[in-house]
């Protein structure tokens, strides 16, 4: 099955001066796996936020949230991407939430060059439904809580300068759209 190219949204295009990219957007968008391969595309180290997280506090996600809630989830989030945002050249994939935070937006907007991850909604609860590791989601239906989701979080992620779609099409397809965005 032939595949459309991404949709890039980038007006103006700003060009990447070696900071730190991080790549937000919903769950499921593909920024852990994208990320990963614009990092070695790149040749620059890759980090997983939600990793880091879970290394931090020596537990999953999920346990954090069934343990200490969101907003306790949300504040170690924080912390932690605004340690990984240390000037350093590096791609930084984040959690779905982070971007939501006004305080993580700020230093996203003001240190890095923020790309957005944006697929529909069908394709994200066909690629949630793989895995039960989705706090928000549990018990749920996917398709309804990610349309909900993408209602409210959709224009604080519009805010990041560059837009890439991540729909069916191979990863390779959206990792050329990010370089081509960047000018590389």
């Amino acid at each position: 099955m032939l595949q459309s190219p991404p949709v890039t949204d980038q007006t103006p295009s700003p060009a990447w001066h070696g900071q730190p990219i991080v790549l937000v957007g919903l769950m499921a968008t593909g920024k852990s796996t994208i990320g990963r391969r614009l990092a070695t595309r790149l040749g620059l180290p890759f980090v997983d936020a939600d990793s880091e997280i879970e290394a931090a506090a020596g537990m999953s996600i999920s346990d954090i949230f069934a343990r200490f809630g969101e907003p306790h989830f949300r504040d170690g989030e924080r912390r932690v991407i605004q340690r990984l945002i240390d000037g350093r050249p590096k791609v930084i994939a984040t959690g779905g939430g982070a971007f939501i935070n006004d305080d993580t937006r700020a230093l996203i907007l003001a240190e890095t060059l923020a790309i957005w991850l944006d697929a529909p909604i069908a394709v994200l609860a066909e690629r949630v439904g793989r895995r039960d590791t989705r706090p928000l989601l549990r018990g749920k239906d996917p398709a309804k809580v990610l349309g909900e989701l993408a209602a409210v979080r959709n224009p604080l992620y519009a805010l990041a300068p560059i837009r890439i779609e991540s729909g069916h099409g191979p990863h390779e397809t959206t990792v050329r759209a990010i370089m081509e965005a960047i000018g590389k």
